[in-house]
């Protein structure tokens, strides 16, 4: 699994970014019984930097805690199914960015160890990259129950309690 991760926020570096995406991408990989040949870049930023990419690609002048961008679309046309897989050639998932600021205020705000609310929200990210995410609630119970089994066997609570 390569894993191309780009700082622009020290602060990732010391928190070690690359290590939570690593160990939150093999486990999700692991928990959806996919070859872990695939290739993910993930941005360590800040507020004003995901505010800025929320807005241009978004419309939403706002920061989030994280974004993605996925290479091809996985999604199911059901509600509620599960996301086609990467095709056999397919190595490229996609992008995510994440800021640190954001992060930082969620997990205290919701007194979570920032470690386990930084790999919650790469698996998060990386599922939307797979095709999950939570635009119906049929979706959003796919994505959930996969997030919770995910980080299950990474040893951290599940992050909906």
């Amino acid at each position: 699994m390569l894993i191309d991760t780009l700082i622009e926020d020290q602060r990732w570096n010391d928190a070690n970014l690359h290590a939570f995406a690593q160990s939150g991408f093999e486990a999700t990989a692991a928990t959806l019984g996919l070859d872990q040949n695939f290739e993910v870049s993930v941005l360590g930023c800040n507020d004003a930097r995901i505010a800025a990419l929320n807005a241009d690609f978004r419309g939403k002048a706002m920061p989030t805690n994280v974004l993605s961008w996925p290479s091809e679309d996985l999604a199911a046309t059901v509600p509620g199914a599960a996301p086609r897989l990467p095709g056999a050639g397919s190595t490229e998932l996609g992008d995510i960015a994440i800021s640190y600021d954001i992060c930082a205020r969620e997990a205290q705000a919701q007194d979570k160890l920032f470690e386990h609310h930084v790999t919650h929200l790469l698996v998060h990210g990386l599922l939307h990259l797979l095709g999950y995410d939570h635009e119906t609630d049929e979706d959003a119970a796919l994505m959930e129950t996969f997030e919770r089994r995910i980080l299950a066997k990474l040893g951290i609570e599940d992050p909906y309690l």
